[in-house]
This record gives structure tokens, sequence and C-alpha cells, in this order.
């Protein structure tokens, strides 16, 4: 008995593409170069969030509210973050003339953390560039999730 060909799969059947939801790609692709940094930045004693709080927060003072706007983190998942980093000596929390408002500070301790670190998340960010096709490719990938980025965070 003749059987008819399976016709091809559409794009958006979650047997070819792993699911149609834009968020669950994102999230996993998220999940799997985060694995990649943390494994990279392990020798310093970093993850790849704690690498990033360190150096956004030592090229400029930041409020934790203003950290967290900068990472698109909510305070209190920025403050359960900060608490390690505190408690390790590498950030501290310094009054500002505001009494109400606090700063924070990358200690020298955090400085060298970061300058242990640095150069392993150069060669990391050197290996995914080549995994998404080279510098061209990442240059557009970062434009287009910039672009996307100011869209989602625009009001509406």
């Amino acid at each position: 008995m003749y059987m008819a060909p399976t016709p091809p799969a559409p794009a958006d059947d979650p047997a070819t593409t792993g699911s149609p939801c834009t968020c669950f790609q994102l999230r996993k692709l998220s999940r799997l170069l985060s694995q990649r940094y943390d494994a990279a930045l392990a020798p310093a004693g970093l993850n790849v969030n704690q690498y990033s709080i360190l150096r956004r927060a030592d090229r400029a003072p930041h409020s934790v509210g203003s950290l967290a706007a900068e990472l698109g983190m909510d305070r209190s998942t920025l403050s359960r973050d900060l608490k390690h980093l505190v408690d390790a000596g590498w950030l501290r929390s310094v009054a500002c003339e505001d009494a109400r408002r606090r700063r924070l500070v990358v200690t020298a301790s955090g400085k060298r953390r970061i300058a242990r670190a640095h150069p392993l998340w150069r060669t990391v960010q050197a290996e995914v560039e080549a995994l998404v096709g080279g510098h061209g490719a990442l240059a557009n990938l970062h434009a287009q999730i910039d672009a996307a980025t100011a869209r989602v965070v625009a009001p509406g």
C-alpha cells in the first residue's frame, strides 16, 4: 500500500524549533551562554552575574536602584546578589549626601577580582563571538538586542 510522504513541518512546529515561544528560545540561549561564562570565570571565583555587577558598579557610582535599572533587574533580586559581593569584601555600600540614599563602591579587593576575571571574560567572549559567526554577526546581534530592548522598555 502506497503512503504519501509526510509534508515538512511548519516553521513554528515545536518538534523542529524546540519551541515557537520567543521567550523560551531567548531564555534557553541565555542559560546556555551563562553556563559557558560561569565556567570560564570560575577560576576567578565569580559567576557572570557577579562579574557584570562588579564591572557596572566600578564604572560609575550607582545606587541599588540605578544599578538594578541598568542591569534590567528588580531591586530585590539585585539586593540578594549584592549581599554575596558585600560579604566577600568586593563591594560596599556607603552613605550619600542624602542620608536616605546609599551608593555602591567597588573595594580594592573587588578591583583585584575584576582584574583577575577580565582576561577570562575576554577569552570566553571571543569564543562566543566565534560561535555566533564572528565579529560582524555579533555586532549585528548586539544591535538587534539593543533595539528590541529599547522597544520593550519604551512606554507604550
